[in-house]
């Protein structure tokens, strides 16, 4: 395994300005460096596209077009994308602290595994 792989973070979002600003500013606050960060958006009418505009210099690549669904998204974003490991974050989704991505990397390397997977932790949208 590579030292530092470079880590693909793909978000794909339509019509998701209520959350999508804290899924961008956890993948900022990581502490892992090589994250190329996708975002792939379905043709956004609700002022998701400003908020990916405020964030251009963190984003490695952007594309808003309609699609066929999330998983066309996803798909969509896997093409354009060039780590050599590939994360999904949902836009209503964040990373819960700085150190994620170092410790996927991590255990990729420690483990010289195929996949990874973190558990879930729901939480109330007003809180």
């Amino acid at each position: 395994m590579i030292k530092e792989p470079k880590i693909s973070i793909i978000t794909v979002c339509f019509n998701s300005a209520n959350t999508l600003r804290y899924t961008i500013e956890s993948i900022i606050q990581q502490d892992y460096q090589n994250i190329e960060y996708i975002i792939i958006d379905g043709g956004s009418t609700d002022g998701t596209i400003d908020i990916v505009k405020t964030y251009k210099e963190h984003i490695s690549y952007f594309s808003s077009e309609p699609d066929n669904g999330i998983y066309d998204a996803m798909n969509k974003g896997i093409e354009a994308s060039s780590g050599d490991i590939i994360g999904i974050l949902n836009s209503d989704d964040f990373y819960p602290n700085s150190f994620i991505i170092s410790n996927v990397a991590k255990s990729f390397a420690k483990f010289n595994c195929d996949a990874v997977y973190g558990d879930l932790v729901y939480v109330n949208p007003n809180n």
